[in-house]
C-alpha cells in the first residue's frame, strides 16, 4: 500500500491520535475490565466517559511505551536478542510495581525469563494465545505507517519472547491495521490489512470476520458473534482482537464511538477499547479524541512497570516519526 499521509505533520497527528487513541481506550475501559453488559448497565449505566474521579492508563499503556521505546531505539534492524534484552533489561531483572508484571502472559514470561530460559522458549507458558501482545502492537503499525506487512513482521519479533500461535496473530492484525489507518485508510480497508497477514484458518481470522460481519447489527451482535460463552478467561487474543475490530467497524472508525462501543461490551475492556482507539486515533489523528479525553492523559505511573514511569505516549508518538521537524 501506498502511503497516501506522507505530510510528515500529518503522519504526526495521526501517530499521535494511535498511542493518545490507545491511553484513552485503556483508561476508560478499565473500571469494566472482566465484566458482563449487563453489570456495565447496573453499576454505571451505559459507560459514556470516565467513571473514575482519577483515569488513568493500565499495563495495557505501559507495555505499549515499553515497546515504543524499543522500536525507537532499533527500528526495523529489531531482533529477538534486542526484545529478550530489554524484557531482562526493563522489568525481569527489576522490581516490580503492584501489577507485578501485569497478565498471565507476562507473568508467564518473565518467570521463565528468570528462570534462564530465552525466546522462543520464553513465551512457552499456559497463555501464550493473550492479547498481550495485541495491546502494545500499535506502536509497529505507528512506526511501518502504510506498510503492515512491515508492521506485522516486526510485531512478531517483539512477541516471539512472549507469545506464540493465536497471541502472534492478534498482535500482527492489530499492527497492521494501525499500518495502514496511519496511511488514511477506510474502515475496510484497514480491517483487510489485518485480515491479510494473518493465516486465514486461523481462530484469530475467523473471529475478526465474524466480528465484521456483525457489526452492521450493533454491539449486542458484535459480543454475540465473538465471546466464548462460559470460559472464564477475558484476554482471549482471538476475542479481544475480534471486539476491537468490531467495535471499530460498528462505529464506522468514529473514535469516541470506537471506544465506548469497546468499552460497554465488557470482557478485556481496556484492551479492546485501547485496540479500538488505537485504530481510529491512528485513521482520524488525535484532533478527533475528545478533548477531555486526551487532556486526562498524563504520563504514566510506573503501577506495573516501574521503568516506565514518566514517559507520556505523545512522546513515543514523536519518536516513532522522527521526520517530522517541529517548526523554529
Amino acid at each position: 500500500m501506498k502511503l497516501i499521509a506522507c505530510n510528515p505533520q500529518v503522519l504526526l497527528e495521526r501517530a499521535r491520535g494511535a498511542l493518545l487513541g490507545l491511553a484513552v481506550g485503556d483508561a476508560l475501559g478499565a473500571p469494566a475490565e472482566n465484566m458482563k453488559p449487563s453489570e456495565i448497565r447496573a453499576k454505571w449505566g451505559r459507560i459514556e466517559g470516565f467513571v473514575s474521579e482519577d483515569p488513568a492508563g493500565t499495563d495495557d499503556t505501559e507495555y505499549a511505551i515499553f515497546s515504543g521505546l524499543l522500536l525507537a531505539r532499533h527500528g526495523s534492524a529489531l531482533t529477538v536478542s534486542h526484545v529478550e534484552r530489554a524484557w531482562h533489561h526493563w522489568i525481569a531483572d527489576l522490581d516490580e510495581g503492584p501489577f507485578r508484571g501485569a497478565g498471565f502472559s507476562e507473568r508467564g514470561t518473565l518467570e521463565n525469563l528468570r528462570r534462564g530460559l530465552a525466546a522462543p522458549i520464553s513465551a512457552q507458558h499456559r497463555h501464550a494465545w493473550s492479547d498481550g501482545l495485541a495491546m502494545r502492537a500499535a506502536p509497529f503499525g505507528v512506526f511501518a505507517a502504510g506498510r503492515p506487512a512491515e508492521a506485522a513482521r516486526l510485531v512478531a519479533i517483539d512477541g516471539t519472547v512472549s507469545h506464540d500461535g493465536e497471541g502472534i496473530y492478534g498482535g500482527q492484525a492489530v499492527a497492521a491495521g494501525v499500518a495502514v489507518a496511519m496511511a488514511g485508510g477506510s474502515p475496510a480497508s484497514v480491517v483487510s490489512a489485518a485480515l491479510s497477514v494473518i493465516p486465514s484458518d486461523s481462530w484469530t481470522a475467523r473471529s475478526l470476520r465474524r466480528a465484521v460481519t456483525a457489526a452492521p447489527r450493533g454491539e449486542r451482535a458484535v459480543r454475540s458473534a465473538v465471546v466464548i460463552g462460559g470460559y472464564p478467561w477475558t484476554d482471549l487474543a482471538p476475542e479481544a482482537v475480534g471486539l476491537a475490530f468490531g467495535a471499530f467497524a460498528a462505529s464506522g472508525g468514529d473514535f469516541a464511538s470506537s471506544v465506548l462501543t469497546a468499552v460497554n461490551m465488557g470482557r478485556d475492556a481496556d484492551t479492546t477499547a485501547a485496540v479500538a482507539g488505537a485504530l481510529a486515533g491512528a485513521m482520524s489523528g488525535a484532533a478527533a479524541i475528545p478533548t477531555a479525553w486526551g487532556s486526562a492523559i498524563g504520563p504514566v505511573r510506573g503501577s506495573c512497570l516501574p521503568s516506565m514511569r514518566g514517559y507520556h505516549v505523545l512522546d513515543i508518538a514523536d519518536l516513532l516519526t522522527p521526520e517530522y521537524e517541529a517548526p523554529r
